[in-house]
Formats: C-alpha cells, sequence, structure tokens
C-alpha cells in the first residue's frame, strides 16, 4: 500500500498540478468515443496501450473480458449493465474487446475442478468462456501448450464479439451504422496489438491494417 500512497500523492504534486485545468473541464460530464472491454490482469492498463486520456474511453474489465450473452445472467450482470450505459447513455461509437497473451482466466479453462474447490464464483464465470476452449480442441487438435493457450485467447475474443451482438440494443446500432465492433489481442511481452480482420479471417498487426 505504501507504493499507491506515494503515487497518490506524486498525482496530485506533479500530473494533477499541471493539468489542473484538463480535469475542471471533464469534471461534470464524460463523452468517451469507445467502451473498451478487457481483462482485469493486472498487466493490462488501456489507457496505457491506446494512449488515450482520462475521459477518452469507457473502460469494463472482468476475469476474461468476457461479455455474457444477453439474459444468460438475470440477477446483478454488472457487464449488462456497463453496456447498456455506454451504448444507450453514452452513446460510445465503437466498441473494442481485448484480449491478451498468457490469459489466466484462459489457463484456467484446463484445471481440474479441484482448482475451483473454493472458487466457485470463479468456476461458473469461466464457463462463459468454455465455448471458446471447444472450438479449438474440436478445429485444432494438435495444438499443445502456448500455441493452444493463443488460439483459445483470440477464439474467446470473438466469442465475446458474438455475445455482445445478442444485445438488442446493440444490434440495433449496429445495423444503423452508428456503431461498431473490433477485437484486438494484445501481446504483453512485445507490446504489439492485433485486430481481427473478418475479411481475411484472422487478427492482423493493427499498424499495418490502420497505417496512415
Amino acid at each position: 500500500m505504501e507504493k499507491l500512497y506515494k503515487g497518490i500523492h506524486e498525482f496530485r504534486k506533479a500530473f494533477f498540478k499541471e493539468e489542473e485545468e484538463f480535469f475542471r473541464e471533464i469534471a461534470h460530464s464524460q463523452s468517451p468515443a469507445a467502451l473498451f472491454i478487457t481483462c482485469a490482469d493486472s498487466r493490462i492498463d488501456p489507457n496505457l496501450i491506446t494512449q488515450s486520456r482520462p475521459g477518452d474511453i469507457f473502460i469494463l474489465r472482468n476475469i476474461g473480458n468476457v461479455v455474457p450473452p444477453y439474459d444468460a445472467i438475470k440477477d446483478k450482470n454488472s457487464v449488462a449493465a456497463a453496456i447498456e450505459f455506454s451504448v444507450i447513455k453514452l452513446q460510445v461509437a465503437d466498441i473494442i474487446i481485448c484480449g491478451n497473451s498468457n490469459c489466466g482466466a484462459v489457463k484456467a479453462l484446463y484445471e481440474d475442478d479441484g482448482y475451483f474447490g473454493d472458487a466457485p464464483h470463479l468456476h461458473e464465470w469461466l464457463e462463459l468462456a468454455r465455448p471458446a476452449a471447444d472450438i479449438v480442441s474440436t478445429y485444432y487438435p494438435s495444438y499443445k501448450d502456448s500455441e493452444m493457450f493463443c488460439a483459445v485467447e483470440k477464439e474467446n475474443i470473438l466469442l465475446q464479439l458474438n455475445n455482445i451482438q445478442t444485445y438488442p440494443f446493440v444490434k440495433e446500432r449496429l445495423e444503423s451504422g452508428g456503431l461498431f465492433l473490433h477485437g484486438w489481442y494484445y501481446e504483453i511481452g512485445t507490446g504489439r496489438v492485433s485486430v481481427y480482420d473478418p475479411a481475411a479471417d484472422r487478427f492482423v498487426d493493427i499498424n499495418i491494417k490502420y497505417k496512415s
């Protein structure tokens, strides 16, 4: 905690002081351009990766960057609430679902039941990502270890892109051309971010796809 307290002090003394006018401008309202759905993994910082500022993106984080299908969790679904708020109330123009390399949630899909003995909520939540592992085992049975995990991490992004389209208000905005979906894959060790290209049906380097 000492490191965190020191960080708060440094933030107030240096960064905030230099950007005080900016923070006054954004203090009373927000109008983010995108909803950024990613894993709660402590190694991921959406603002750092995108070099965006406070107020630029509405961030939703959970274990495994999972989007439960519409009505899949009827009681206190905070993910659905965040999607409703960002799409309906904030009117974001883009939704990014960003998975990452060496994802602990994906690796946990391959643990035995004993692993979840003291974590039943984690087990139930991760079952929402199980179809991604099933797809890889069905269509890529020869994949092992790191190759398999990487494939599941990327399939999980595609699974969640499909799931978010089960929300009627998301589907309506997509069909009207007022909302766009993006699947990103972030490699922690290299800093590389790739984006899913539907035409090529694969992830391509974001620098290549969006070069100026």
